[in-house]
C-alpha cells in the first residue's frame, strides 16, 4: 500500500508590513517622549526679555500687557499678537517683538511724542503724548519748546484733538508757544488762547491751528508784541494800541 506524504505546514513570517508599522509606532512614540523632555526643560523656556524705546511706558507695563515672563514657553510667543497688545497701550504707536533661540525676546516700541507739559492736581510735572496719554517726566527730562496746558479738564474731548494737532505741526513752528488755555464760546466750543515766549497773546480754535500756526509765526517774526486773532479772519492789534482792548472784548462774544 503506498505511503500518503503529509505536506509540511509553512511557519507564520511576520509580514513586512507589521514590522513597518511597529517602527513607525516606536518612532512616534520615541519623538513624543523627546518632545516631552524637550518642552519641560530649561532650553524651551524664555530666558531674558529686552526692552527697547521705552521712554514713557514702564518696562512693567510693557511685560503686563505682553503676557510675557521669564520661564514662559519661548516657542509659544507670537510677535505678530504680542504686538498688537502692545500698540492697545495709549503710550505705544508701533510694537515690534523678535525672538532669538534659545530664550531671548526683543521688545521694540515706538512711543508717542510729547506734545505738551501740564501740572497734574499733585502739582507733580507730566508730558503730554499726542496720543493724549499723560505720562510721568521725573526721569525722562523736559523739553523746554513744549507748550505747557492750563486748566484743562482730564475728560475734556478737546485735549485729546490739541494733542493731535500738535503732534501734526512742525515743532519750529510751536516752540516759541509757552502756554495753551481753554477759552470756548458758543460759535468755537474749540477756542483756545496761546501765550509765547515772546509776550503775544493768540486767540484761535484747535481746528483751526494747523492752518492758521503760518500765519502766527509771520506776526511774531515782523512785529512788536500784541493780541492775535486767528478764527475766521485773521487779525493783529500791538498792546500798546488803545483799540486792543476793544477786540478783546468783542472777542468775548464770539
Amino acid at each position: 500500500m503506498p505511503k500518503t506524504r503529509i505536506p509540511l505546514l509553512k511557519e507564520d513570517k511576520p509580514s513586512k508590513r507589521k514590522n513597518r508599522k511597529i517602527i513607525i509606532i516606536l518612532v512616534l512614540l520615541f519623538t513624543a517622549l523627546l518632545a516631552v523632555i524637550f518642552f519641560r526643560s530649561s532650553i524651551s523656556k524664555i530666558t531674558a526679555i529686552h526692552t527697547q524705546g521705552d521712554k514713557y511706558t514702564s518696562r512693567e507695563k510693557l511685560l503686563a500687557a505682553s503676557g510675557l515672563k521669564i520661564g514662559g514657553q519661548f516657542f509659544a510667543v507670537s510677535g505678530d499678537s504680542v504686538g498688537k497688545a502692545l500698540e492697545a497701550l495709549n503710550t505705544v504707536q508701533e510694537a515690534e517683538v523678535s525672538k532669538k533661540f534659545p530664550g531671548v525676546v526683543t521688545i521694540s516700541i515706538k512711543e508717542y511724542p510729547a506734545v505738551a507739559y501740564e501740572l497734574d492736581q499733585a502739582g507733580v510735572l507730566e508730558a503730554i503724548l499726542s496720543s493724549g496719554a499723560a505720562v510721568s517726566v521725573t526721569d525722562t527730562g523736559i523739553a523746554v519748546e513744549k507748550p505747557i496746558l492750563t486748566n484743562w479738564k482730564a475728560d475734556d474731548p478737546f485735549k485729546a484733538k490739541l494733542c493731535q494737532a500738535l503732534a501734526g505741526i512742525p515743532n519750529e513752528l510751536t516752540s516759541d508757544i509757552s502756554e495753551i488755555v481753554p477759552s470756548p464760546t458758543l460759535s468755537f466750543p474749540d477756542r483756545i488762547k496761546l501765550y509765547t515766549r515772546s509776550r503775544f497773546e493768540v486767540i484761535t480754535a484747535i481746528s483751526l491751528l494747523k492752518d492758521k500756526v503760518g500765519y502766527l509765526n509771520q506776526v511774531i517774526e515782523t512785529e512788536e508784541p500784541g493780541l492775535i486773532k486767528m478764527l475766521e479772519a485773521d487779525s493783529y492789534v500791538p498792546f500798546h494800541n488803545e483799540t486792543a482792548d476793544t477786540g478783546e472784548d468783542a472777542d468775548a462774544g464770539e
